[in-house]
């Protein structure tokens, strides 16, 4: 027999249409104390997930940072293009070498500025050169002639210059004086204008003994004379080695030009056979100043 229900124990089955779960399935409605216990459990997976996504995420950072600053300290941006010391949009930052400025970027700079013993050595060298170029374009824009510089060989100058003295000479049609014949005041329109250099009368040339290309001379310009002239009339007898022009060398004077002499020398250079009459166009500069000693620096060259 089956039994019908009957007595004090409740029905099992609930009612149709009083399904607590509202699916209408009969399944048996889920424990209180079930539902909390399954929600922790998740809970606890999710934020230890959560606190590995941080730590890795913390790590990529450093490396990152790690990286930027490698990447600054080589001058390298981001991107791998060279930096130029700016973070973004703002003013430029600063990161720059303890070593100076970079002589790839900047070589110039560099060069200028840097404090290594060669470079050092190699820009003094330059700055000198510089120099000595500046003071030879000067002194060439006032002279008008190059060389404008030449050093005496011997003593037939005497005591007005010295041997191993450096000259500084000009073109003879600069700065000329009062009575200058082709720019150059002889001894005798010295004495008629009072135009004087070193030490007497008249103007000191450096010329090309014959016109040719040997040692140059630097003497006194005397007297000018003409093409046939007689000159030996108007000479100074004491520099003559004879007392009429026939026993006088380059008398008569065979072309127009300037009778010469050292200040120190007993005879005329026309006389001694030093040179002929100097024309004009054989005259390479005009004394002005001296300097004592330094032309044995330029001899010494010369010898090389």
């Amino acid at each position: 027999m089956t039994d019908a229900g009957t007595g004090d124990e409740p029905d099992r089955d609930p009612p149709d249409g009083d399904d607590p779960a509202g699916d209408g399935d009969g399944g048996p409605e889920p424990s209180p104390d079930t539902a909390p216990a399954a929600d922790a459990g998740s809970g606890s997976d999710a934020d230890a997930a959560s606190g590995e996504r941080a730590d890795a995420a913390t790590a990529d950072a450093d490396t990152a940072l790690a990286a930027d600053e490698e990447r600054s300290r080589r001058g390298v941006a981001s991107d791998g293009s060279p930096s130029n010391g700016t973070d973004g949009d703002g003013p430029p930052t600063n990161r720059a070498n303890d070593d100076g400025p970079d002589p790839r970027e900047e070589p110039v700079t560099w060069f200028l500025k840097s404090d290594n013993e060669g470079v050092a050595a190699v820009r003094d060298l330059l700055s000198t050169v510089a120099l000595v170029a500046l003071v030879g374009l000067v002194l060439f824009a006032v002279s008008g002639i190059w060389p404008p510089l030449v050093a005496v060989e011997s003593g037939s100058m005497e005591p007005h210059m010295e041997k191993n003295d450096l000259v500084f000479i000009v073109d003879e049609g600069r700065f000329a004086g009062d009575g200058a014949v082709h720019g150059v005041v002889t001894y005798q329109r010295g004495q008629e204008t009072g135009v004087r250099s070193f030490g007497s009368y008249g103007d000191v040339i450096v010329f090309e003994p014959d016109g040719s290309d040997g040692v140059p001379i630097i003497h006194r310009a005397r007297f000018y004379v003409e093409e046939d002239e007689e000159w030996v009339d108007r000479a100074n007898a004491e520099y003559l080695r004879g007392d009429t022009c026939e026993e006088v060398r380059n008398c008569p004077a065979p072309h127009d030009g300037f009778i010469t002499k050292g200040d120190a020398t007993p005879y005329y250079d026309q006389v001694a056979g030093r040179t002929t009459v100097v024309k004009s166009e054989w005259i390479k500069g005009r004394a002005e100043v001296r300097v004592p000693w330094l032309g044995w620096v330029r001899l010494q060259f010369a010898k090389l």
